[in-house]
């Protein structure tokens, strides 16, 4: 064989591992690898083969015009040379198929092909023989050389980190389908759960506002109680169902015009009682402009509803809480400041992910289930904005975010906060 001979296989070598680098279809990449292995052994055909159920061998890629007819056919492990290379995890070479015992004739008979030399090579990835790279027929009568073999196990090294790929990429198919799965069931389960639990939720609130206007003034204090407790369930099941349609791409952004002087006004009045009950300072300054944008106020009034209860929830007797609004160029920044116990460094970078709480210890004592701040990030994204916090452990939070003035504005945004 001359140089140039040698270099034309090493090109033709080197071809197939950049295919294998960029290729993820399984398929189209074993094709490549049978065209590539019967050229440069100057043979018939080339085939690959892989175990099934560790019994047989069934043909895993085939010369076009033998697919249809080789697509069920197995290859008995015992007692054919493929089997036998299989087993042995060594190659093995056959120059006259016709005195060798361990041809498996079968193939032959369903392919309509006579097969007189065989070189087969194992297939390996970490020890472990994933199936057989075979070519048959050298043509000319010629002999298998030396040469033949060591391209051919080149070969076989790549086809078997292509089988391993494809074995991954099967099981990483399959965890997704999975996840999917339980993901729609999850979505279904909370849909049902919201709705089913609302109606009674509802009797309660309704009956409990009844009896507060005719109970005896002794039993106030426990009616207080289920009033309360089936308020915080209420905000629970809204944050979940919240989430679930946001996931679920059922949930939009209804523009108006909004007022978020007022929308921030109505939200601290709500507040009034429990911060005085708890001996908060929840102070305000919303300048004296309206601070006008394009965007759902009910939704901007959950994001700040979440991050004011979560200023209160995380501030004790005689703390401060400040909340701020100002327009600044293209967008209306607000933030909630106090001087609460802080957020520790490492959990600063988490606390919008859902169900995320920071410290067990602290989240026994102030309660909750990690839902307000990743409710609120949501639906200030939703409107093209963006937000974020500030804290130092043991001295206090702020979290602050932007919105967009108008539905233009908030495109950009998005764009921009993607990127």
């Amino acid at each position: 064989m001359s140089d140039n001979e040698r270099i034309q296989r090493l090109e033709r070598l080197l071809e197939v591992s950049r295919n294998l680098s960029a290729s993820l279809d399984l398929e189209p990449f074993l094709q490549s690898v049978l065209s590539v292995a019967s050229e440069l052994t100057n043979s018939e055909v080339a085939s690959i083969l892989e175990v099934k159920d560790d019994e047989q061998l069934r043909f895993l890629a085939v010369p076009w015009f033998h697919r249809e007819s080789l697509q069920t056919v197995s290859v008995p492990i015992e007692t054919s040379v493929a089997g036998w290379v299989y087993r042995n995890a060594k190659p093995a070479v056959v120059a006259d198929v016709a005195a060798e015992p361990r041809h498996f004739k079968g193939v032959d008979r369903v392919a309509q092909f006579e097969t007189r030399s065989i070189m087969a090579v194992p297939i390996v990835y970490k020890g472990e023989a994933l199936g057989v790279l075979e070519t048959v027929n050298k043509v000319n009568q010629a002999n298998y050389t030396e040469e033949d073999l060591i391209i051919l196990e080149t070969l076989a090294s790549q086809v078997a980190v292509a089988m391993q790929n494809g074995r991954l990429m099967s099981h990483v198919r399959k965890a997704v389908d999975e996840v999917d799965h339980l993901d729609r069931m999850k979505s279904d389960f909370i849909a049902v759960a919201s709705h089913e639990l609302r109606t009674p939720l509802g009797l309660i609130l309704g009956h409990s506002t009844f009896l507060r206007e005719v109970i005896q003034t002794e039993y106030q204090p426990q009616l207080d109680t289920i009033v309360r407790n089936a308020m915080r369930l209420k905000e629970i099941i809204d944050n979940i169902a919240n989430m679930d349609n946001v996931e679920r791409g059922v949930a939009s952004v209804r523009r108006r015009t909004v007022s978020i002087r007022k929308v921030a006004q109505e939200v601290l009045e709500n507040f009034s009682a429990e911060v005085q009950k708890k001996r908060i300072s929840l102070q305000a300054d919303l300048g004296k402009d309206e601070l006008m944008i394009e965007g759902d106020a009910s939704k901007i009034a959950t994001a700040l509803t979440n991050l004011v209860k979560n200023a209160i929830l995380f501030s004790d007797a005689g703390g401060h809480i400040f909340v701020i609004a100002e327009q600044i160029p293209g967008y209306v920044k607000v933030s909630v400041i106090d001087d609460g116990i802080g957020i520790p460094t490492k959990d600063l970078g988490r606390i919008f992910e859902r169900f995320y709480q920071v410290e067990s210890h602290l989240t026994r004592k102030h309660g909750g289930m990690g839902l307000g701040l990743s409710v609120a990030k949501v639906m200030i994204e939703m409107h093209g904005g963006r937000i974020w916090a500030e804290s130092v452990e043991g001295k206090g939070s702020n979290f602050t975010f932007i919105l967009p003035l108008d539905s233009g504005q908030a495109d950009a945004a998005k764009r921009v906060f993607a990127s």
